[in-house]
Parts: structure tokens; C-alpha cells; sequence
């Protein structure tokens, strides 16, 4: 099974000759999705010296682990969060620390039919699971001591037809990560607001 546009581009690389790339021309487009950001939602400042971003979840890069195909991996969404969503006022005895817990989306093959009734059936052939989590801590520069924490963490499942184009693939993929970001987002925004604010700035 082909998973990404990067895979598809690197077989037909070696199986098309030159002379047949021209029916690429045919080929539908390359779906264009809008970054997904934050900004638009307002920062929150800390009274904190500085801000470190450490992202605890490393990718395998291999099966059955796809989120490294993405367009936009959840990884990098959830960096970009804490850039759009945080800020420290550059001065204080704390620091801020965001924590990228989990990022990964799995595919699992599923049962198919055989025989005739499958020729004409068009089933469900993988499903993509996915799940994230991340953390925020206000630690003191001196002792390291924790003195808030907010934590939120999405899942996401999809199934596809066997069937499904390339496009319609990574379409889902982007949902998925849209989805549980969305998630993420309202969960940590409601924390932030309910218990850390003694930690923002006056």
C-alpha cells in the first residue's frame, strides 16, 4: 500500500519512462491545505524569564507509524501552538515549559472480503488512529520546582475505501490532525484560564 504522495512520486520515479510524464498533466492537483495556526486566538503571557519548548514523543519513522508522511505532522502543529499561544514577559523567578507528551497516528490494515462479492464491493481497507497529548509547566528558575500545570491530550479514528486517491488520503490525515488540535487547544485554553492565572503577567 502506496501511504503518501512521497511514496507514490519515489515508485513512479523509477517505473515511468520519460516519454509517459506527460500524462501527468491529467493528474487532479495537489490539494492545497492552509497551515494550521493559532495566532488568531490570542497569546497568553507568562510573568515568566524564558519559555522552552521539549518534545518527549519521537517518531519511529516506520510502520506502522504514518505521521511522519504528513503534510504537517502533529508534532510540528503542536510546536507551532506553543508559538502562536504563549508568551513570557522576559523577566520573573519562573520559566514556562511546554511538553509535546505524544504525536502519533498508526495504520492498522483491515479484513477484506475475497471471492466475486468483493469485486464489487468497495471496503474499508486501513484505519488510522491517532493520538496527542501535550503538557504546560510554570517551574521556578531556582529548585526546578513545578508550581502549575495544565494538560490536555485528542484522539482521532478514521477509516478509508480501498479505493481512495492520494489526495483523499492526505485530506484525512490533515482532518485528523485539524480535529485533535482543536481538541488540544480548547482543553488547554480552558486550564490556562481556570488555574494559571496568578501566572500571567499584570
Amino acid at each position: 500500500m502506496i501511504s503518501s504522495r512521497r511514496d507514490f512520486l519515489k515508485i513512479a520515479g523509477l517505473a515511468v519512462p520519460a516519454a509517459a510524464l506527460a500524462s501527468c498533466a491529467d493528474a487532479p492537483p495537489v490539494p492545497q491545505f492552509p497551515p494550521l495556526t493559532y495566532s488568531a486566538l490570542g497569546r497568553f503571557t507568562f510573568e515568566a524569564e524564558r519559555m522552552e519548548v521539549a518534545i518527549d514523543y519521537r517518531p519511529p519513522l516506520a510502520p506502522p507509524n504514518v505521521e511522519h508522511l504528513f503534510v504537517q505532522p502533529p508534532v510540528d502543529v503542536l510546536r507551532r501552538w506553543a508559538g502562536d499561544r504563549l508568551a513570557v514577559s522576559g523577566r520573573g523567578d519562573r520559566y514556562l515549559r511546554f511538553v509535546v507528551v505524544d504525536a502519533h497516528v498508526t495504520e492498522t490494515q483491515l479484513p477484506r472480503q475475497s471471492g466475486v462479492r468483493a469485486t464489487f464491493t468497495n471496503e474499508q481497507a486501513q484505519r488510522y488512529d491517532g493520538r496527542i497529548e501535550a503538557a504546560l509547566e510554570v517551574r521556578q528558575l531556582r529548585g526546578n520546582f513545578r508550581d502549575g500545570f495544565a494538560t490536555a491530550a485528542a484522539t482521532r479514528t478514521r477509516s478509508v475505501a480501498e479505493n481512495i486517491s492520494l489526495n483523499d488520503r492526505e485530506r484525512v490525515w490533515y482532518e485528523m490532525v485539524e480535529q485533535m488540535m482543536g481538541d488540544i487547544n480548547a482543553e488547554l485554553d480552558r486550564q490556562i484560564r481556570a488555574n494559571m492565572q496568578r501566572f500571567m503577567q499584570v
